[in-house]
């Protein structure tokens, strides 16, 4: 077998076997990266079961499915969906109009199936059905048996998405009445995202789990380097899953063989391409165009539909989610956000959704669709469910908010001292810092063994080696590079948001790339890594208009990543790099100490170009002093 389509196929095999754990999960159990105590996960079934609202039982007894309908596009491009419709005992549908929930996949409808995993219903999308719904799974252009070519997010693939919702609208769907939601994480999540921003007939309410908002900070080039861990392995499931023989070839032989010549063009003129520019250092190495089109941000603003988001702690768009949800909220539309320590798939099935104390996946569509799609008055939706309900990592609680940045106060720690790689750790203090130095060493297999694999891979790696201990204690990870930390607190730290790390480096090369965790230090030594952030250093220059600020202290900075903006340090400069360090929620307890660490690489989710490669290979310097005032800063609560 060609070695290529065997690495191709084995990292597919590797996320459906994922998918299909996922789907083992029950709806209310913790993931195991969770770590969540006995007792709150009791404490959220109790409160779950003890609101007022409560899940409606069944209205028929069976679902029936259509296969493989035509949708025709503007263009005239023919998608395909299977249509679910509520069916009587006999398997008979039902002769009537219904409300319709519409899930968009690139990942082959037939192949990874309506249920479990990547398409994000960890019961059966028959829950919605059977109370009265239809559920319509469409491939999105050039996937699955629909024809067109892939272009991933391209401005007509966002216009196929409003087409889609105004084809289920129009009367002539005799199972439609007109009224539609969404449904579906990532892809799917994304998906509905661009539906709303084109407000099509119709469309009342969307449901995405884990899905983006800028793509290129989210996850293409985290930092400015390039991800080699999801993005080849997301392009490699899209394009083996599409290059399948469409299963409508077997009732529409033209248009079957017609999708499969398009989906094999694509491969060549689109993911191919895409992937060697980047790695080569071309256009699509930088943020641009190409990149703003295909990024949720672009359209959020005109999203007016209520919205229920479901985010994670580990997730590929943890940076994300939060800041589609502040959009949102800021406009006054209804929107609620959950945010759970799950990673990718954890956040795709939406097995743990039940941990946060409103219901599990089901029950919460069932919900929101039920108020807005249907039209049903719920008179205590907003007084069960908060803004925010997040987990809070350290103390293992489900917290809640009103908004995920505006109570908090902005927080510093000077790095202090000097720090050697190995173990010769630095100070991280609230006070005055003494003037030190710490080398960064390029340590190749920096990253290897920690969370951030799990993260940046999906969530395959746990999903297979559960019991790693790489999964949860980053100490071996954090030898590679340079720390700092605190002493024991006194009392309890409490943090949400997104954190800044700005550090003034030097390089012999003049690049280099900033690789951050910060993390929680138990008394007896275990490091949990609770988030991270990178930064490539000549890709330092600030958009001050976009970068986010608390107390006048740069709390989410902004960089263009143009090729433009690239500005490498010349020979003996010392300059400040701020590292975006993505957001979380944590609590730091008494006696725990909190801190940072800084690494050359984290292998492996990102790599440096080609041309870049020489500029990491000399590490780099961290300076702390009067003068060189590096610092952490954290969102704190109270």
């Amino acid at each position: 077998m060609n070695p290529i389509r065997s690495t191709v196929l084995t990292l597919v095999s590797a996320l459906a076997l994922s998918s299909v754990v996922a789907v083992s999960t029950p709806a209310h159990a913790a993931p195991a990266s969770a770590s969540v105590p006995t007792s709150a996960r009791s404490s959220a079934l109790s409160s779950a079961r003890a609101a007022g609202w409560q899940p409606r039982p069944a209205s028929y007894p069976a679902t029936v499915t259509e296969k493989d309908v035509a949708i025709p596009m503007s263009d005239g491009t023919v998608l395909r969906g299977d249509v679910v419709r509520p069916a009587h005992t006999n398997g008979t549908a039902v002769a009537r109009r219904f409300p319709v929930i519409i899930t968009i996949t690139a990942y082959n409808k037939t192949v990874l199936g309506s249920g479990g995993g990547l398409s994000g219903q960890p019961s059966a999308p028959d829950y919605l059905v059977q109370r009265g719904y239809v559920h319509l799974t469409v491939d999105a252009r050039g996937t699955g048996s629909s024809e067109g070519r892939w272009a991933a997010f391209s401005r007509r693939e966002d216009k196929d998405a409003g087409e889609i919702v105004e084809w289920a609208h129009s009367s002539r769907r005799p199972w439609s009445d007109g009224r539609i939601g969404m449904n579906g994480p990532s892809y799917m999540g994304i998906s509905q995202i661009f539906a709303a921003g084109a407000r099509p007939a119709g469309l009342r309410a969307i449901f995405p789990q884990v899905p983006a908002a800028d793509v290129y900070r989210d996850v293409v080039a985290s930092g400015g380097q390039v991800d080699v861990g999801f993005i080849p392995l997301w392009l490699g499931l899209v394009t083996s899953t599409g290059v399948l023989p469409p299963a409508v070839a077997a009732t529409d032989p033209q248009s079957g063989f017609g999708a499969l010549i398009d989906h094999l063009a694509a491969a060549g003129t689109f993911t191919l391409p895409l992937l060697l520019d980047a790695v080569a250092g071309g256009d699509s190495a930088y943020d641009g165009t190409f990149y703003r089109d295909r990024s949720p941000s672009r359209v959020i603003g005109r999203v007016n539909v209520p919205t229920f988001l479901i985010g994670g702690e580990y997730d590929l768009f943890q940076r994300g989610t939060p800041l589609l949800f502040e959009d949102l909220q800021r406009r006054g539309v209804p929107t609620k956000m959950i945010i759970g320590p799950w990673d990718h798939l954890e956040g795709s099935s939406g097995a743990g959704v039940g941990q946060a104390g409103h219901g599990s996946l089901s029950e919460l569509q069932l919900r929101w669709f039920d108020r807005y799609v249907r039209g049903v008055e719920d008179a205590t939706l907003d007084a069960d469910i908060p803004p925010i309900t997040y987990y809070e990592q350290g103390s293992g609680r489900w917290t809640k908010a009103r908004r995920w940045v505006g109570d908090q106060h902005a927080a510093s720690y000077r790095l202090s001292g000097s720090a050697t790689a190995g173990g010769g750790h630095g100070v991280l203090t609230a006070g005055r810092a003494a003037a030190g130095t710490a080398y960064v060493p390029p340590v190749p297999v920096s990253g290897l063994c920690t969370r951030s694999t799990n993260q940046w891979t999906a969530g395959v790696p746990e999903a297979a080696l559960a019991d790693l201990p790489c999964w949860s204690d980053n100490a071996a990870n954090d030898r590679t590079g340079i720390v700092y930390e605190t002493a024991p607190l006194t009392s309890a730290t409490r943090l949400r948001g997104p954190i800044n790390a700005r550090l003034y480096a030097s390089s012999v090369s003049g690049d280099g790339m900033l690789s951050v965790s910060v993390s929680d230090v138990a008394p007896d030594g275990k490091v949990s890594r609770l988030t991270g952030g990178w930064q490539v250093v000549s890709q330092r220059a600030l958009d001050r208009t976009r970068t986010r600020y608390l107390d006048g202290q740069v709390l989410q900075p902004f960089h263009p990543f143009t090729r433009s903006s690239k500005r490498p340090l010349t020979r003996g400069q010392v300059a400040p790099v701020d590292v975006e360090v993505f957001p979380t929620s944590a609590q730091i307890g008494k006696g725990h100490r909190l801190r940072i660490a800084v690494q050359a690489y984290d292998v492996p989710h990102l790599l440096p170009t080609v041309p870049d490669l020489p500029g990491t290979l000399t590490g780099l310097t961290i300076h702390s002093s009067a003068a060189y005032p590096s610092v952490l800063t954290i969102p704190a609560l109270g």
